[in-house]
């Protein structure tokens, strides 16, 4: 489970929202346009990320500038102190699978995998996503594995509409990786997202019997973000107690999206092609 998932808050009394059994957000009408301001900022600082990004480059500097430009829009870094988390981004390089914490020594090189996660609070809302980044030319194997990520994260959203469940998006997104010969990290989860970053609740990747399968309601909020690593699923958390990385050392990517769900379908918050 996503350390950060882990860690939900409840929102305070006066500014409860009305609710879904589970403890899970039904956002009002005005609730989800900030929704869609906070989700175009993390949308616009990822697109400018992924043009930016060059070899040579450090983590640190990509962490800078996603902390001067979510700023500069009015909102603050949603990542930043959370739960004592020091960066602005997580910024996952090769076989680091999630919770990469940004360093001035991680330098940025040809062929890497760069995963770069984001969230931006604003006006009491959260918005959230990620990205992987094939920087320069990478290899087949990790060409492959990115394109299945971001296309697996679609077949996810595309399960999305009221009346469908949750266990609808994990069994798209299973059935896809696997096919392709990669496999779902099952230790990190999506999440709810919107006045609280992480929010009831868990979107499993895969299909299990511990995932509460809840109806889709049009009004909820989901961070949906699968992930995929090259070879073996498994996971090992270092010793700075965030950065999990993969057991046997293969590559991951992983793609997110903050998804409202419709009476007819979905909305993509975090549409960077809209930018």
């Amino acid at each position: 489970m996503n350390i950060f998932s882990n860690l939900l808050s409840q929102p305070t009394q006066e500014n409860r929202p009305k609710r879904q059994r589970r403890g899970i957000e039904i956002k009002s009408q005005r609730e989800i346009e900030i929704m869609r301001q906070s989700a175009k900022i993390v949308a616009t600082v990822l697109k400018e990320i992924s043009e930016m990004v060059q070899p040579g480059m450090t983590t640190a500097d990509l962490d800078a500038y996603a902390e001067k430009r979510i700023r500069e829009m009015d909102a603050t870094p949603s990542f930043k102190g959370y739960h004592g988390f020091p960066g602005s981004i997580c910024s996952s390089i090769n076989n680091e699978v999630v919770h990469g914490i940004p360093n001035a020594k991680k330098v940025i090189r040809t062929g890497d995998v760069l995963k770069v996660d984001t969230g931006a609070f604003y006006q009491g809302f959260h918005g959230d996503s990620c990205i992987t980044i094939a920087v320069g030319e990478v290899t087949p194997e990790a060409a492959k594995l990115i394109r299945v990520a971001e296309e697996s994260l679609y077949k996810g959203i595309e399960q999305v509409k009221a009346g469908n469940y949750l266990i609808d998006i994990a069994g798209a997104i299973e059935d896809h990786v696997k096919e392709n010969g990669f496999s779902v990290v099952e230790d990190f989860t999506g999440h709810g997202v919107g006045r609280n970053l992480h929010e009831e609740p868990s979107v499993f990747n895969f299909r299990t019997k511990e995932m509460p399968n809840v109806k889709l309601r049009a009004g909820m909020t989901l961070a949906i973000e699968p992930i995929l690593n090259e070879g073996s699923r498994f996971t090992r958390t270092l010793s700075d107690r965030w950065t999990a990385v993969t057991v046997d050392n293969s590559l991951s990517a992983q793609f997110e999206h903050t998804i409202l769900v419709t009476d007819t379908g979905y909305e993509i918050l975090t549409d960077r092609t809209k930018i």
